[in-house]
C-alpha cells in the first residue's frame, strides 16, 4: 500500500476520534477538559487536510491507484457525514441541510457503484472537490464557532454552509448528467 492510500486510511481512522472529542460530554453538556471542542475541530481540520496531501503525493509520485480513487472520496464522505450528523446532534445545523447533502453523497456513491460494475472508476470531479472544500470550510467554521473572525463580527460558518449546500446540489446534478449513459445501460441488461 502506498503513502497516499495510507494517509486516506489515517483520515478514516481519525473520524471516530473526532466524534468522541466533539460529542463526549459530562452531564449538563460540559466538556471533560478545557477546549475539548477546539481539539475536536483541530482533529477534523487535520483529517480534512490529509485529503489534499494524499492527492498531491499521489499525483507527484504517480501513485494514483483505483483503490485511492475509491477510498479518497469515501473517506471524504465519511468525514463530512460524521461532522454534519454531529452538528445536527449539537443543534448547530438543521437536519434538512444534512439530509440534502447526504442524499447527494448516496446518489453519487450509487453512480460510482454502477460504474464500477462495468469496470469504470469515476474519480472526483473538480466541481465535487470544490463542493468538498466548501463543506470542510463551513464545518470548520461552525466547529470553531467562527473563531477568530467572530471577534470582528464576521460569521463564516452559516453562509459557507449554504454555499456548500448549493455546490452540493450542483455537483450532484453534474454527476447525474455526466453518468446518464450508465442508467441506459442498466435498462438493457
Amino acid at each position: 500500500m502506498n503513502l497516499p492510500n495510507i494517509l486516506t486510511l489515517i483520515r478514516i481512522i481519525m473520524i471516530p476520534i473526532f466524534m468522541v472529542m466533539l460529542l463526549l460530554k459530562l452531564p449538563g453538556g460540559k466538556t471533560y477538559f478545557p477546549y475539548q471542542d477546539y481539539v475536536a475541530a483541530a482533529i477534523f481540520i487535520l483529517a480534512a487536510a490529509t485529503d489534499g496531501l494524499d492527492g498531491y503525493i499521489a499525483r507527484k509520485r504517480r501513485q494514483v491507484t483505483n483503490l485511492g480513487k475509491f477510498l479518497d472520496p469515501l473517506a471524504d464522505k465519511l468525514l463530512v457525514s460524521a461532522a454534519l450528523i454531529s452538528l445536527v446532534e449539537l443543534e448547530i445545523v438543521s437536519a434538512w441541510i444534512v439530509w440534502v447533502i447526504l442524499a447527494r453523497e448516496f446518489a453519487v456513491t450509487g453512480i460510482r457503484a454502477i460504474a464500477a460494475a462495468d469496470g469504470v472508476v469515476i474519480s472526483a470531479s473538480k466541481l465535487g472537490k470544490l463542493k468538498t472544500f466548501a463543506q470542510v470550510v463551513a464545518i470548520s467554521a461552525l466547529l470553531l464557532k467562527d473563531w477568530p473572525f467572530s471577534y470582528f463580527g464576521i460569521y463564516l460558518g452559516e453562509p459557507m454552509l449554504y454555499i456548500a449546500l448549493i455546490l452540493t446540489i450542483i455537483s450532484g446534478i453534474d454527476y447525474l448528467v455526466k453518468s446518464r449513459h450508465l442508467f441506459s445501460s442498466l435498462t438493457k441488461k
